[in-house]
Formats: C-alpha cells, structure tokens, sequence
C-alpha cells in the first residue's frame, strides 16, 4: 500500500483552496437573504397592489398591472388586464385581505413573489365568502416600476 507523506505545505494549500471555495459560496448566501433594494420596492409593489384590490383603486390597479396581464383564479378560470380592472375598480369586492408567509426573489427584472392569499369576499347578494390560497406572481420592472405580468393560484388543501 502506497503512503503518502504527511506535508505541511500541501495541508496548508488544501485547506486555503478549500477555503477559496466554500468562503464565496457562505458569502453569497449571506447576501441572498438579505432584502435588495429591488426586492423592498417589489414588496412595496405588491402591497400597492393588496391595497388597490381592497379599495378598489383602478388607478394604482392600472399602474401595477403588466398590459399583457395573465391572471389565473384557484378555480382556473383566467383574466386579462381590462377584466381584473373591470372586476375590482370602484367595488367593494374585499372586506378583508390578508398577505402572509411571503417570499420576494429578483433575478435581473424579474421578480417572483410567492404568498398566502387570506381573504374575505364581498358578494353581490350582500354575503360574503372565503379564499385560502397559495399565489404566485411573476413582476417586472419595467421604467415606472414594478407591473405584475403574471399570477397563478391554488386552493390550500386541509
């Protein structure tokens, strides 16, 4: 059997390779977990956005929604830009609406946003209803700001 000799010099380099590599990858991950500035404004974005569905603000709703808008509802049914606008400005469709366990990552001009969607619905009969979901939206940010470009959502099951 082959030994190898015990060599200071070569530990010493080893150990500063290793180093070499393990020491970017610890520090990259340190700064990914701490909120970009890109990712404090999107987070800002999506609480315009929250607020402007409880309020019924077509405006701000004009302002953060993408043109090219694909919105998808828990049930699978989709809307456009101009159907969520018609759907929610000037109404009073939420009574309340809730964000929480929420995840913002930005890539470039892209930023992905995961939450859960607690609300409660105001019908037109005067009752209300519930929704717990999961949501994904796609932003990007375009010149003027954040616009949502995608959402996509699932009931909660249990």
């Amino acid at each position: 059997m082959l030994k190898l000799k015990s060599d200071p010099t070569r530990r010493a380099a080893v150990a500063a390779f290793g180093a070499g590599v393990i020491a970017p990858i610890m520090v990259s991950s340190a700064i990914a977990t701490e909120p970009s500035g890109d990712a404090a404004s999107l987070e800002k974005a999506v609480e315009a956005l929250r607020a402007a569905m409880v309020a019924g603000d077509g405006k701000v709703l004009q302002a953060v929604l993408h043109d090219r808008l694909t919105y998808s509802h828990s049930d699978g049914h989709q809307q456009t830009k101009a159907q969520v606008i018609d759907e929610l400005a000037g109404k009073n469709s939420f009574a309340s609406l809730v964000l929480s366990a929420q995840t913002v990552d930005v890539v470039a001009n892209v930023g992905v946003v995961r939450h859960v969607f607690d609300s409660v619905n105001n019908l037109p009969d005067g009752k209300t209803s519930t929704a717990h979901i999961r949501v994904l939206q796609i932003w990007v940010e375009a010149g003027d700001g954040w616009k949502l470009l995608a959402r996509a959502s699932t009931p909660i099951k249990g």
